[in-house]
């Protein structure tokens, strides 16, 4: 093939899938500015804002986003460092044990999220009949629970990539300055994976941000947007549900944008380890 002919296949591949992976964002974003009050791309019958005005008097959806937000910030804050903890184990473990620790810790994604919400739901339920106490049957700790044990693994395999990169010569560099364990995983393993944390941080919060099969089960009486946005679907979608979508669509290229930021900000200088007496 020329390479006339190359350059041409692989500029109309490269459009083809820019089109495929934003046009259907542009189809649900279309209808958030359309005045029709049935979501549709066309006939375009006039631009309006007023499915926005209406998306922030809807206080059903208003109070499964905040769940989920509260949500999302809780798993973060459970699956991030059981992550991490997860990753660091694997690096220290004899290489033997290596796989079956690591078949272990990933099969949690491996099983359906609907047999992780009921599974969830069916443990502490037993908790709370056998302490007497209701606790931690309550729907937002379960669904952080029930999500944060699947997605925990995921943060885990960020950790794990990133980890293999590193350099433990630095380690022992550090040691032999008279830096303490401490010293040398706040100093030198921490900032080495930064990346990592805010990678697993946004990945762990969109995931349970998203999550329904998990979540539909573990949240019990109470709702995230997700079980809002399915029983509004159920009984006829609004451009309502469309306007949420441009909204979520904003917010989430603004945070790519903020973390791939402070993911190329410059580390500052290492601060030297105080000699041991």
């Amino acid at each position: 093939m020329r390479p006339s002919a190359a350059r041409i296949a692989g500029a109309v591949y490269v459009v083809l899938f820019f089109v495929y992976l934003f046009l259907p964002l542009a189809v649900m974003a279309i209808p958030a500015f359309n005045s029709s009050s049935y979501p549709r791309v066309l006939p375009f019958d006039g631009f309006t804002l007023t499915w926005f005005l209406r998306l922030v008097q809807d206080d059903a959806m208003l109070y499964g986003l905040r769940n989920s937000l509260w949500i999302g910030m809780l798993v973060v804050l459970v699956s991030v460092p059981i992550g991490l903890a997860g990753a660091v184990a694997m690096q220290q473990i004899h290489p033997r044990v290596r796989a079956l620790y690591y078949v272990a810790t990933v099969a949690p994604i491996l099983v359906p999220g609907v047999i992780i919400g009921i599974s969830t739901v069916i443990f502490w339920r037993e908790v709370a009949i056998w302490s007497g106490t209701r606790a931690f049957y309550d729907g937002v700790l379960l669904t952080v629970l029930g999500q944060s044990s699947f997605i925990s693994a995921y943060c885990m395999l960020l950790f794990s990539a990133r980890l293999q990169r590193f350099d433990r010569s630095l380690e022992d560099a550090a040691y032999d300055l008279g830096a303490s364990h401490t010293q040398v995983f706040l100093q030198i393993v921490l900032p080495f994976l930064r990346p990592a944390i805010l990678s697993s941080a946004a990945l762990a919060f969109l995931s349970s941000f998203e999550n329904y099969n998990t979540t539909t089960f573990a949240i019990l009486s109470d709702q995230t947007l997700t079980t809002v946005l399915a029983g509004q679907v159920r009984q006829g979608a609004t451009p309502t549900v469309s306007a949420l979508a441009v909204v979520i669509i904003g917010a989430t290229l603004l945070a790519t944008l903020l973390i791939e930021a402070l993911r190329r900000r410059p580390r500052s200088a290492a601060t030297p380890f105080p000699a041991r007496s």
